[in-house]
């Protein structure tokens, strides 16, 4: 940086000396060059902070999450396996609890759903991801966290048959926001600007984000449409260690397309609280294979679904099969 301040000055320096060889002025009285002062040097650039003493705090707290928790054998990595079967009857309940149910009611922040059913939502148009981080986070976690969820949306468009992509900059309709403890005000006003009507009780959630919410999504439909989404905004912890950051891209990227609720039943899957998987699973893709059937279009009631789930679910490809 300081030689590149130095060459513009010497640039200067050149310039003004070609001017005045141009004109007709008497030379300048001969003087003695001065010696440099000693100790003369341009002063040190201020010392990059860090992050705050609640943003470490806060990465200490996670990190020993994730070191309990892969003790005690959870955050799993395998997709499941023979130790959880599931059944078609499994499928299907699980499919209506988690994409005909909402965790939370809408609109009104961390209030639990009322447990009624509603329509079927998707995403209609292609899915452009865009990946975007606050300033607190280093520069040396961007590109693995960016070939993450590169990686991570061409799998989701291989399972559901739907155009996903990632990288997709200014013309991104889901945003994916790695920010910290220190970005808060950073991650609002980045929030208001994609969503410039959204909902004070959305704005006032990432303003309070609680300790136990590792991250979050929140999605957007149209006004005359209230089952088709046409924006996502994910906001991922970049205090998480590698895996719970990695587990929160999972779960909030296919929660955004659609299956927006948990269930405790639902095994092997990351759509439930008892983190016993950290990345999606084979029961997993088969819930966003369903979601993104062509027979199921936004709206939809589950009694309107059933049969035709039940028809999808019976020719879905079985293990070992050819």
């Amino acid at each position: 940086m300081r030689r590149g301040a130095t060459a513009r000055i010497w640039g200067g320096a050149a310039a003004l000396a070609a001017l005045a060889a141009c004109t007709d002025m008497p030379a300048p009285p001969s003087t003695t060059p001065q010696a440099r002062p000693a100790g003369l040097k341009p002063p040190e650039p201020a010392a990059d902070p860090g992050p705050s003493e609640r943003s470490r705090i806060l990465a200490a707290h996670y990190a020993r999450v994730e070191t309990s928790l892969l003790a005690q054998g959870l955050l799993r990595t395998d997709g499941g396996g023979p130790d959880t079967p599931y059944t078609d009857t499994d499928l299907m309940r699980n499919f209506e609890a988690i994409a005909f149910h909402d965790e939370y009611a809408r609109n009104r922040g961390l209030t639990p759903g009322d447990g009624r059913a509603g329509g079927l939502r998707k995403w209609a148009s292609p899915v452009r991801i865009g990946v975007e981080f606050g300033a607190s986070v280093p520069e040396a976690q961007h590109a693995p966290d960016r070939a993450m969820v590169r990686d991570y949306a061409a799998r989701l468009a291989r399972v559901t048959g739907h155009p996903i992509s990632a990288g997709a900059g200014a013309s991104a309709n889901f945003n994916v926001l790695f920010m910290g403890e220190d970005d808060r005000d950073q991650a609002i006003d980045r929030i208001r600007e994609l969503v410039p009507n959204i909902n004070p009780a959305s704005l006032d959630l990432i303003r309070t984000l609680p300790r136990p919410i590792h991250c979050l999504v929140i999605a957007f439909s149209g006004n005359n449409d209230d089952h088709t989404y046409r924006r996502a905004i994910a906001l991922i912890r970049s205090e998480h260690p590698d895996l719970m950051r990695r587990s929160c891209v999972h779960e909030e990227l296919a929660q955004g397309l659609g299956l927006a609720n948990d269930s405790p039943r639902a095994r092997p899957s990351i759509f439930n609280d008892d983190d016993e998987f950290a990345l999606l699973t084979t029961q997993d893709e088969e819930l966003l294979r369903l979601l993104y059937s062509p027979r199921l279009t936004p709206g939809m009631s589950f009694d309107i679904a059933r049969p035709i789930l039940t028809q999808l679910i019976a020719q879905r490809p079985r293990a070992g099969s050819t």
